[in-house]
C-alpha cells in the first residue's frame, strides 16, 4: 500500500467514524427525549424521518465511491484514493442538525444511554467493517490492492452512517429485556421501601396539565406543618417514582407528594399498583395525549383510575369546574372534596385580580370559614392549583389564615407563567408544555399589561392528535384581540396558527415566522422597547424542531 493510500485511509476513515458517532449520538438523544419507547421512536421517524434518514451526503458519498471503483478498475488507485481524501470529508460535512453543540433538553448519559451507547457501537462497527472484511476474506492474500480496502472500508462506513436510526433502534430491542429486568428489580424495592412506612401520608396527582405546579403548592401548604418529599421536576413515570422513592426518601419524611403521568392506557393504574395514594387529585381533563389516547373521553377514563385506586378512608380532591372531573366523584370509595370557582364548590375562589405584582383572591371553605389569598405566580389556571393545596391541607386540619402565609412564599415553578423582567422589558415565561385552557390563561394574562408591546413566542401545541391543526387555529384566533405582534416558531408547524389570527383580523404585517427559536429572539431584539411584555409559550423539545 503506497504512503497516499494510508494517508487517504486514516483521513477518510477518522473522519466517517467522527461523523458516525455525531449522527448515532442524534439517534440516541431523540430516543431518550420519546422515553427510550420504541414505538415512539419509530412513528417520529415516519413523521419527521424524511431528509435525516437519507441526506444528500449519502448520495454524494455513494456516488464518490462509484467514481472511486470504476478509477481503481481502469487502474488508476493513487487518482481514486486522491478523489476520496479530497472529496468524502466534503460530501460529509455535518448539517447543521448534527453538529449542534447546544440542546434545550441535552442528552443524559444515564447508566441505560451507557449501555445503548455501547450495543449501538459494537453494531455500528459490525457493519462499518463487514464490506471491507468481506473483501479481504473472499479474496485472501490476492486482494487487488490498499485502495480497493479502502473502498470497502468506506462503504461500510457510508452504510453505518445511513442505517444509524436503525441500528439504535436494534440496540433498544436487544436490551429491552435486561431493561426490563433492571426495571422490575426498581419497583420491587420502591414497593417494600413504602410497605415499611405505614405512617407516610401520600399525595397523589393527575390531570392533563397543571400536576408540577399543583405539586409545588401542595408541598409548601403541607410544609407549614410536615416535612415533605415532592418528586423533582415531572418525575411522574414508574421510573422516575422509582428512583425518588428508593433514592431520597427518607424515614424523617412525614409526606409524600408526586405525580401521575400517563400516555397510554394502563399507565395510572401501574403507578397506583407501585405506590396507593391516601389523597388523590385530578386537576382537569383536557386534549394532552389524546394522539395516544385517541378520545377525551379515554383520558377521563384513565385519569379517573387514580380515585378508584383510593382506599375508603382516602380523600377524594376535584376540580368542579370541569364535569368530567367531577363526573369522577361516583368512581370511586373515598371522601370527595370538591374546589373551584363555583358556588357548588366545598372549597371556592372568588375576587381574582391579576397583575404584574401576582394574583390576590378570596378563598371560601365549607365551614364558612374565608380568607384572602396572594401569590407571586399569575392565571386562574394557578389559582386552582392552589385551591388543591388548600384542600390537602384541610384534610390535615390547617386553617386558611395558616395556609395563606405558605401560599404567599410559593415559589413559582420554572417555565410556567413565571414573571420576570429583563432590562426594561417584561417575560411571561410558560414555555412549558403549552395546552389549549393554559395557552389561553397565558394569553389572558398578557393581555392585562399595558406598559408596551404585547408579543408571544410559540410554536404552538402538540400532541393533540387529530384536532391538533384544529386546537392551534382556534388558539390563533383568540390571541388575535389579545396582543399586538406574533413571533411564530416553525414554519409548517404553525401555520394552522397564522391562519386563525388572519381570519380574526390580525394584520398579517404582525406575524413573523421563523425556523428556530434562536432566530425568533434575534428579531425580537431588534423590535423590543422599553416596557414591552414577551410572553413565551411553549418550547417544543429538539425533536420537533423542523429538520435543518
Amino acid at each position: 500500500m503506497t504512503v497516499i493510500a494510508i494517508v487517504g485511509l486514516l483521513v477518510a476513515a477518522g473522519f466517517a467514524v467522527w461523523r458516525l458517532g455525531r449522527r448515532t449520538g442524534f439517534f440516541l438523544h431523540l430516543l431518550q427525549l420519546e422515553g427510550y419507547k420504541r414505538h415512539e421512536y419509530t412513528g417520529w421517524l415516519r413523521q419527521n424521518g424524511r431528509g435525516l434518514i437519507i441526506r444528500v451526503s449519502h448520495l454524494l458519498g455513494a456516488a464518490i465511491l462509484v467514481v472511486a471503483v470504476v478509477l481503481i478498475r481502469n487502474g488508476l488507485p493513487g487518482t481514486a484514493v486522491t478523489i476520496m481524501l479530497v472529496l468524502w470529508p466534503i460530501a460529509f460535512a455535518s448539517s447543521r442538525r448534527y453538529r449542534r453543540n447546544v440542546t434545550k433538553k441535552p442528552l443524559v448519559m444515564t447508566a441505560r444511554m451507557r449501555r445503548l451507547v455501547g450495543v449501538s457501537a459494537l453494531l455500528a462497527t459490525v457493519v462499518a467493517l463487514a464490506p471491507a472484511v468481506w473483501i479481504a476474506l473472499r479474496s485472501g492474500p490476492n486482494v487487488s490492492s490498499g485502495s480497493t480496502l479502502l473502498v470497502m472500508l468506506l462503504i461500510g462506513f457510508a452504510l453505518a452512517d445511513l442505517l444509524a436510526p436503525f441500528v439504535v433502534w436494534i440496540a433498544g430491542l436487544l436490551l429491552s429485556p435486561i431493561e426490563q429486568r433492571i426495571h422490575d428489580g426498581f419497583k420491587k424495592q420502591a414497593r417494600s421501601t413504602i410497605a415499611a412506612r405505614p405512617d407516610l401520608l401520600i399525595v397523589a396527582i393527575t390531570g392533563s396539565y397543571g400536576k408540577t405546579s399543583t405539586k409545588g403548592a401542595v408541598a409548601s401548604v403541607l410544609g407549614h406543618r410536615l416535612s415533605v418529599l415532592a418528586t423533582p421536576g415531572s418525575y411522574n413515570t414508574p421510573m422516575g417514582l422509582c428512583r425518588v422513592i428508593n433514592t431520597m426518601l427518607t424515614r424523617q419524611h412525614q409526606a409524600l407528594v408526586l405525580e401521575m403521568g400517563m400516555r397510554y392506557p394502563g399507565d395510572i393504574q401501574e403507578l397506583c399498583d407501585l405506590v396507593t395514594p391516601h389523597i388523590g387529585i385530578v386537576t382537569n381533563v383536557g386534549v394532552a395525549h389524546l394522539e395516544t389516547m385517541g378520545s377525551q373521553e379515554a383520558i377521563a377514563r384513565e385519569k379517573g383510575t387514580l380515585v378508584e385506586n383510593l382506599p375508603a378512608d382516602g380523600v377524594a380532591i376535584l376540580n368542579a369546574d370541569d364535569p368530567a372531573v367531577l363526573a369522577m366523584r361516583e368512581r370511586t370509595p373515598a371522601r370527595v372534596v370538591t374546589v373551584g370557582t363555583s358556588q357548588e364548590a366545598d372549597i371556592r375562589a372568588e375576587h381574582i385580580a391579576f397583575g404584574a405584582d401576582g394574583t390576590s383572591f378570596e378563598v371560601i371553605d365549607d365551614t364558612g370559614d374565608r380568607a384572602t389569598f396572594s401569590t407571586d405566580v399569575l392565571g386562574l389556571h394557578n389559582v386552582m392549583n392552589v385551591l388543591f393545596a388548600i384542600a390537602v391541607g384541610r384534610t390535615q386540619g390547617l386553617r386558611l389564615r395558616a395556609m395563606a402565609h405558605a401560599v404567599k412564599g410559593m415559589p413559582a415553578v420554572e417555565h410556567r407563567l413565571k414573571l420576570r423582567q429583563e432590562g426594561d422589558i417584561f417575560i411571561l415565561d410558560d414555555a412549558f408544555n403549552a395546552n389549549p385552557v393554559g395557552a389561553r390563561n397565558a394569553v389572558d394574562v398578557l393581555s392585562r399589561f399595558e406598559t408596551g408591546q404585547r408579543i408571544i413566542v410559540t410554536p404552538g401545541m402538540v400532541e393533540l392528535g387529530d384536532t391538533q391543526d384544529d386546537e392551534n387555529r382556534s388558539f390563533g384566533s383568540y390571541m388575535a384581540s389579545r396582543i399586538d405582534i406574533a413571533l411564530l416558531v416553525g414554519h409548517r408547524q404553525t401555520r394552522p396558527i397564522r391562519d386563525g389570527l388572519l381570519s380574526a383580523g390580525f394584520p398579517e404585517q404582525a406575524i413573523h415566522t421563523f425556523a428556530s427559536l434562536a432566530e425568533a429572539q434575534d428579531f425580537l431584539r431588534t423590535i423590543r422597547r422599553a416596557g414591552d411584555i414577551v410572553l413565551y409559550e411553549n418550547d417544543l423539545p429538539d425533536h420537533y424542531e423542523e429538520a435543518a
